[in-house]
């Protein structure tokens, strides 16, 4: 069995920057991945994906973004090598090849326990990102000719069919459909709650007005339902050299038929909800206000930017509630993640599996996570906001030392 003081789960950017900042206080500890550094930008991304954050918000802590173009968007393979670099930057003590079964709690430490060893630390940080790939019940009802794929395994239009049912329509949902529609096949995307943004508003990208008025900085403890906010579907948003919007109404505009969630399957075929175009006026809805909030910011501080610029209206017809599975040769579910932590004392889960933290401390002492959303900030999952929070949580993980040893 190895000691040590911190043992921290998960080599990706969230990992690694918890890892950082311990290094840089002289603390101790160990990062154990089931995979290599850098792995899921590696290999659970399709070819064409880059960044939704512009570059400039691409840094980890001590390592901010330096290169030529800080306004373009890192594509997948640029993040994983740069993930690269900052685990070798920081000279992080990663592991590799190693997968956590359990953590146990084990006297006022906690035992980690691995197919390549066992660890006891005072501290454990679980940096396993989102988990997999979240696939509903409903996909076992689907009839057995059709294919399917979740976003993590899609990598090209090649590899899936002429027909093409899309199931999610968050970012990964309208970029796939987006790509996949262009290629000339038949896309249909199943609408469920989503956020609709502009890429840019006023001249500045749409992320950089939120960081400005202080939006994606709001604090997990200033949010009146955290549970609900953690539950806020990504942002329909591309990143692309020339920096343009993508919605529901551009992929309307490419011929991609827009139907209402998916919820059920029977006898070859496939019902989705009636609920779209409330979905849809209540993503144009809470657009608007958040525009108008820019507009006001603009006015009260004085800044000089051109005309207001607002996107249109998203209009829908009356969506078909009920399609023939025959219609289609792939279904690729676009549906998220679910959290899959290690076996975790079930007292720090809810009854979805999911983590239970206050700003990424679990109710269990010396228990931390870190890479969830809206964990500290609303930020939580872009690199930027990753490594802010990670610079908070590595205080309260040497706090909880400096009480282990005053207790010892």
């Amino acid at each position: 069995m190895e000691i040590t003081s911190v043992v921290v789960v998960g080599a990706g950017p969230a990992g690694l920057a918890v890892s950082g900042c311990l290094t840089e206080a002289g603390v101790d500890h160990v990062v154990l991945d089931r995979h290599s550094v850098g792995h899921s930008w590696r290999h659970e991304r399709w070819d064409s994906l880059r960044t939704l954050t512009p570059n400039w918000m691409n840094g980890l802590p001590r390592l901010p973004y330096r290169g030529p173009d800080p306004d373009g968007f890192m594509t997948a393979a640029a993040v994983a090598e740069g993930i690269e670099h900052y685990a070798g930057a920081i000279a992080a003590p990663v592991i590799t090849g190693a997968t956590v079964s359990a953590i146990r709690s084990a006297g006022r430490g906690h035992e980690v326990i691995a197919d390549s060893g066992t660890w006891m630390a005072d501290a454990v940080v679980l940096a396993t990102g989102p988990g997999r790939s979240d696939v509903p019940a409903i996909a076992a009802d689907l009839p057995a000719r059709l294919e399917q794929l979740c976003a993590a395994e899609y990598r090209n239009p090649q590899q899936i069919g002429e027909r093409v049912l899309i199931v999610g329509a968050s970012a990964s949902g309208v970029q796939i459909a987006d790509e996949v529609v262009r290629t000339g096949r038949h896309v249909t995307l199943a609408v469920g709650e989503h956020v609709r943004l502009p890429r840019t508003y006023r001249s500045r990208d749409i992320l950089w007005w939120m960081q400005a008025m202080g939006v994606s900085s709001r604090r997990w403890d200033d949010v009146d339902d955290i549970g609900r906010a953690r539950q806020v579907p990504s942002p329909q948003l591309i990143g692309t050299p020339e920096r343009r919007s993508l919605d529901l109404r551009t992929l309307r505009q490419l011929g991609v038929e827009l139907v209402g969630r998916l919820v059920g399957a029977a006898g070859g075929r496939l019902s989705c909800s009636g609920s779209l175009a409330n979905l849809v006026a209540n993503a144009d809805l809470k657009q608007s206000r958040l525009l108008d909030q820019i507009d006001g910011f603009i006015a009260t501080a004085g800044i000089v930017a051109p005309a207001p610029d607002r996107p249109p209206p998203t209009t829908v017809d009356t969506p078909r509630t009920s399609l023939d599975a025959a219609g289609f040769d792939t279904v690729l579910w676009a549906t998220g993640h679910r959290a899959a932590p290690p076996g975790l004392d079930p007292d720090n889960l809810d009854r979805h599996g999911r983590i239970v933290h206050d700003g990424g401390l679990l109710r269990t002492p010396g228990l931390f996570a870190v890479g969830l959303p809206f964990l500290r900030r609303r930020s939580s999952t872009f690199l930027s906001g990753i490594g802010r929070d990670a610079v908070e949580l590595s205080v309260a993980i040497r706090q909880h030392l400096d009480r282990e040893v005053a207790a010892a």
